[in-house]
């Protein structure tokens, strides 16, 4: 016989918390589970291990939509993985992006301390650049990033 879960314990053993559980069924990551008569939510090794694969993918960064593609791949074993493959490629040009974009953050975020000499806020160079756009050596206005 399968064994069972509460989300309590789906949540427990998949290291996802229970809200979680609850939005990934409502943007339909996750299928909704069996009910038992008192409304209790009941999950299977299946779901327990979907979770587990859905909280990689998100420790790894892949948006809801990239995960919602992959799990669509894992459930057609037979295919070609070249979509898996274009998925992980373009997650990893967004990362090196977001990686360049910290590192110039962290250059201009060490030149506006290094030009601090201290004494008071009115002429502090860190809240004066903060005020001034033009102060500050690259522009590192973050991008909107895409809905996760």
């Amino acid at each position: 016989m399968q064994k069972e879960f509460t989300i309590g314990q789906a949540a427990k053993t998949s290291g996802v918390k229970v809200t979680t559980i609850r939005y990934y069924e409502s943007v339909g990551l996750m299928p909704e589970p069996r009910r038992v008569e008192s409304g209790r939510r009941i999950y299977g090794q299946a779901a327990v291990d979907l979770l587990g694969f859905i909280r990689h993918a998100r420790d790894l960064g892949f948006t809801v939509d990239a995960i919602r593609d992959l799990i669509d791949l894992q459930e057609n074993p037979g295919t070609d993985c070249a979509k898996a493959d274009e998925l992980a490629r373009r997650h990893l040009v967004d990362t090196q992006t977001r990686i360049e974009q910290l590192r110039v953050l962290e250059r201009e975020l060490e030149r506006m301390i290094d030009t601090c000499s201290g004494g008071e806020v009115g002429t502090c160079e860190i809240v004066t650049s903060l005020f001034d756009h033009s102060k500050c050596l690259a522009d590192h206005k973050q991008k909107a990033s895409k809905a996760s």
